[in-house]
């Protein structure tokens, strides 16, 4: 598994900073800062309790960064890399009040992105072989989306569309309030640009009849049995790229893509999956330099 291309600093580093000024509020790390004295230095190492993919390591760094330069970060992984339980991802050095300080946003981006990116790699893995690919939604945390749908790309998956106004998908609300399908899809056609596709919702092979003889660019087949996905494939023969969703999970991936879908969908890879368990130690050796020193 190769690493996605990073995301331009101009659209992490504001998300982290928000983070950090919710966690440490108007005065600060009152615990660390009482405890520790300002001159200490440390080293930590963030490494997986569990196996699994890495995403976000540029979160950490930006983290960091931002409550102190002076701290230096190591990465001995790549966001996209398959680790394993016990194998230490990054090592930071530096002032230990600012580590503390940074820890836990640090590690709630990691381990959530990298829980993202490892639920994706476990569908990808299950429908290999075949030309489905794993598609993200919009259904995910508010502020949060750039980085969930890049944490699909670290575990192998693809991207749906960002927002509601990078693509037309018209689903059953649309299409009730419009009156009929093909009404649904002359009115988008002639609403938008040449560079806009148009995808639309149905759950019936009635309905992908009528969808395909209106043309359109992508076909969302909604919650449709395998056998149903099958006969709908067949019908679509090239016309339209396909894609299946509706409650998809990795058990059931490997027969829907087996029906030749273009595409899977699937919601809870950005809302619901667990987060990687990944944790920020201080290695043993340094804990015995200092009680020496």
């Amino acid at each position: 598994m190769t690493s996605p291309p990073p995301l331009p600093g101009i659209v992490i580093e504001p998300i982290v900073r928000s983070a950090l000024l919710e966690d440490l509020g108007k005065a600060g790390d009152l615990t660390s800062d009482a405890i520790i004295p300002f001159d200490c230095k440390a080293t930590f190492a963030f490494r997986a309790r569990q196996s699994g993919v890495v995403a976000g390591l540029d979160l950490v760094a930006y983290a960091f960064m931002l409550v102190d330069p002076s701290i230096d970060i190591n990465f001995g992984r790549l966001d996209g890399s398959r680790i394993a339980a016990g194998e230490t991802i990054a090592r930071v050095s530096g002032p230990a009040r600012g580590m503390l300080a940074a820890e836990r946003t640090a590690l709630n981006f990691l381990c959530h992105l990298s829980g993202i990116a490892t639920a994706t790699a476990e569908i990808v893995k299950a429908v290999r072989g075949q030309k489905a690919r794993i598609v993200c939604t919009r259904k995910t945390t508010p502020g949060l989306r750039a980085l969930e749908k890049y944490a699909v790309r670290a575990g192998g998956g693809a991207n749906h569309r960002f927002g509601l106004d990078d693509a037309v998908l018209i689903k059953d609300k649309h299409i009730a309030i419009a009156g009929d399908i093909r009404t649904t899809i002359e009115r988008a056609r002639a609403a938008v640009g040449h560079m806009v596709k148009v995808e639309v919702e149905v759950d019936t092979l009635d309905q992908l009849e009528i969808a395909l003889g209106a043309g359109v660019d992508a076909i969302l087949l909604d919650n449709m049995s395998v056998k149903q996905l099958t006969r709908a494939v067949a019908m679509v023969d090239g016309r339209a790229t396909t894609e299946a969703s509706g409650r998809i999970t990795p058990a059931t991936a490997p027969a829907v893509a087996a029906t030749g879908v273009d595409l899977i969908s699937i919601g809870w890879l950005t809302h619901s999956a667990p987060i990687l368990d990944i944790g920020m130690d201080v290695p043993i050796e340094a804990c015995i330099q200092k009680h020496l020193n």
